[in-house]
């Protein structure tokens, strides 16, 4: 005996199908990169994947990615509130010729990075920059080592702070950046407004200057080192440079430091 199929059987069937199909392919809140992951992984600690790109687009807004072992992870591009955590220098990216990491979140998105080594130095030392902030809320990196990003101007920053929309704000804690162009450059455009503060950190080797503040950014340092850079410390406009406390600036060139700067202490 044939019973008839009516259209409001069927297009529920496809409902279900599809709600299935949406839980399997669901973001997790938290994944898992590993040096013998695969990127075709769900990104499991059972099963992790080989990049942060592609961990990132199986994690959900506001989930982490952790790493489990040594290894190169890849340049990746940030465009949601996340976090990426290891262990100090156990993850690396290498980002000769390209960006490392490129924040361009939502204007509520707060990013948190933990223990990564960038890496521009191979070959020629042509990293584009380390970390690229263009858009988002926040940004908290620490206990990271940026190096090698001496590509011509404007690129060539360990540390690029330049989003072009809102108020925006960044804490480097407990960080190496060295032999870059500039260490830490903090440019918004477009009217933005941005400040970075730089707790515990050690800026050296910079081809152009250590800290750099541009119209509408200021810079805030508090038990920083800054030596051998050409200079330690420069401004344009109304950018500002402001001493928190503790602060080492020695053996720059020129060792002096601009006086349209609040003084270090």
């Amino acid at each position: 005996m044939r019973f008839p199929i009516s259209l409001a059987t069927v297009l529920a069937g496809f409902a279900l199908l599809a709600t299935l199909s949406g839980t399997a392919n669901a973001q997790a809140t938290r994944t898992w990169v590993s040096g013998v992951g695969d990127d075709v992984n769900p990104c499991s600690r059972t099963a992790p994947c080989k990049t942060f790109a592609g961990a990132i687009s199986k994690t959900a807004a506001g989930g982490t990615i952790s790493v489990l072992d040594p290894g190169g992870y890849g340049a990746v591009t940030i465009t949601k509130a996340i976090s990426i955590q290891s262990d100090p220098s156990l993850g690396s990216i290498l980002n000769t010729t390209i960006n490392g990491i490129t924040v361009n979140a939502g204007a509520n998105d707060s990013v948190f990075i933990s223990g990564l080594i960038i890496d521009g130095s191979t070959g020629a030392s042509t990293g584009l920059n380390g970390i690229r902030f263009l858009a988002g809320k926040s940004l908290v990196m620490r206990d990271c080592i940026i190096r090698g990003n001496l590509a011509a101007a404007p690129n060539g920053n360990g540390f690029l702070m330049a989003n072009s929309a809102g108020n925006a704000t960044a804490l480097l804690s407990n960080c190496l950046i060295t032999s870059n162009r500039v260490g830490v450059q903090v440019a918004p455009t477009g009217g933005a407004l941005a400040k970075v503060t730089l707790d515990r950190v050690v800026i050296e080797g910079s081809t152009a200057a250590g800290v750099l503040a541009g119209q509408g950014g200021s810079a805030r340092l508090t038990n920083a080192v800054l030596t051998r850079n050409a200079p330690g410390l420069s401004a344009t406009g109304n950018g500002k440079i402001i001493s928190l406390g503790n602060n080492t600036v020695i053996n720059n060139n020129p060792d002096g430091e601009p006086t349209d700067l609040v003084p270090l202490k």
